[in-house]
């Protein structure tokens, strides 16, 4: 959630926040008169229980019929005090759901609009020049026995797949690389659980606008998550972190489950999207002055996987009405799709400043030792869509696949995936 402190002394820049997602401004307006019943409401119970103090000690002082009207005065200061408790509660739960209805407030340099207003950042590498008609991901992964995805609807439904042989030796070879470039970078590694409390779901921002596109399990009241960034998120969540020796930075690797709630007929054909997947994703906890130097910095992870696996790819600045609930700023990485003449999103990363964490009470303590919202942010190292790319950027004119070196180690030293 947002900083009440930011929405008191600038309320116009969370507006224009507003306006530059594209979404309604007088949330903020609402918010605004949620607080200042909230600390009007509380102001009014401190004074109440500072007369009820005070006239406690004038009755242990008085005796006889002053005593009395002490007492009798005190019973009726003890009813006031108890409403004044009871409006207290229902304002401060009137503002905590006024202050979930606003998203992170975008940072200085978002491009305003919706998904096709973003700004290009730069671009890296040059399409592929085939000689040759491309084919699609689905087509060379049948083919070449990597992938099944009728079998996967027949025992799952649409949207569900079977990676076979080297298929599924490609997605554990690429995740392993993710591992490895995390680890070496310092990253601790998880391996986390993918079922998830309420609070946590919520906590990371995932239970308003995207609610639809999470599966839940009612019978135990959990969520399967979208995205390991949401128990790596509560991993810390109601503590109080030592950041003095700077970032506290995790790679996660999970399964990932999305209902695709709305994407019907979108990417229907083969792997890009899908109902199950798997990823590695990596989250950092740090202080908020270090978040924008951080967020630069898993952009350049990205940039340095990206690089392994040599698929062409640009930077893009993502819109602000394109942006989740938490994200104050988020850079997509789009690698080139042969088949789709166009560039598709692969990997993203997200600085969501202190929204999540003020949701889920994680906390630092600075150098004067007080202690501090900390600040949060994620990025994808490699995740399942990743096989798209590599197979129709490496694609041969024969069917076959041209295995990036990196890669190689992890496909027994195969150069070539052929029928």
């Amino acid at each position: 959630m947002i900083d009440l402190k930011v929405l008191r002394e600038d309320p116009e820049a969370v507006r224009a926040s507003q306006r530059a997602r594209g979404e309604d401004a007088t949330v903020v307006d609402a918010l605004l008169a949620a607080d200042e019943r909230r600390r009007a409401a509380v102001a009014r119970a401190d004074a109440l229980r500072g007369e009820q103090k005070a006239l406690g000690k004038q009755v242990g002082k008085a005796s006889g019929p002053e005593r009395d009207e002490l007492l009798a005065g005190a019973k009726q200061l003890a009813a006031d005090v108890k409403s004044a408790e009871g409006d207290q509660a229902t304002t401060e739960e009137a503002l905590a759901a006024a202050q979930r209805a606003v998203p992170n407030v975008i940072l200085d340099g978002v491009p305003a609009g919706g998904e096709q207003d973003f700004a290009v950042r730069k671009h890296v590498g040059q399409p592929p020049t085939l000689d040759f008609t491309p084919r699609d991901h689905l087509d060379l992964g049948i083919e070449l026995g990597l992938l099944d995805t009728e079998r996967g609807a027949k025992v799952a439904g649409s949207r569900f797949y079977f990676l076979t042989g080297l298929g599924a030796q490609l997605q554990l070879g690429l995740l392993q690389l993710a591992v490895s470039q995390a680890v070496a970078a310092g990253f601790t590694l998880m391996i986390p659980p993918v079922l998830v409390r309420p609070e946590i779901m919520e906590g990371t921002g995932f239970l308003g606008e995207h609610a639809a596109e999470v599966y839940r399990l009612r019978d135990d009241d959990l969520y399967l998550v979208g995205t390991s960034e949401v128990p790596l998120a509560g991993y810390h969540s109601d503590e109080i972190l030592d950041l003095s020796a700077g970032p506290r930075r995790y790679a996660g690797w999970s399964s990932c489950f999305r209902r695709e709630a709305g994407s019907h007929g979108k990417d229907v054909r083969g792997i890009i999207r899908v109902h199950q997947f798997d990823k590695v994703e990596m989250f950092v906890f740090c202080a908020p002055s270090e978040a924008a130097e951080e967020h630069d910095r898993l952009l350049g992870w990205e940039e340095q996987m990206l690089a392994a696996v040599e698929v062409p790819y640009r930077v893009i600045d993502v819109a602000a009405g394109d942006l989740g609930t938490s994200a104050a700023r988020k850079f997509d990485c789009e690698a080139w799709f042969p088949s789709q003449q166009t560039y598709r999103e692969l990997t993203s990363t997200s600085n969501c400043t202190t929204f999540q964490a003020r949701r889920l009470n994680i906390r630092y303590r600075d150098g004067a030792g007080r202690s501090q919202v900390a600040a949060t942010l994620n990025g994808t190292l490699a995740t399942t869509r990743w096989i798209v790319a590599i197979l129709e950027n490496h694609q041969q004119a024969d069917g076959s696949i041209r295995v990036p070196e990196a890669l190689r180690p992890y496909l027994g030293g195969r150069d070539l995936l052929t029928h």
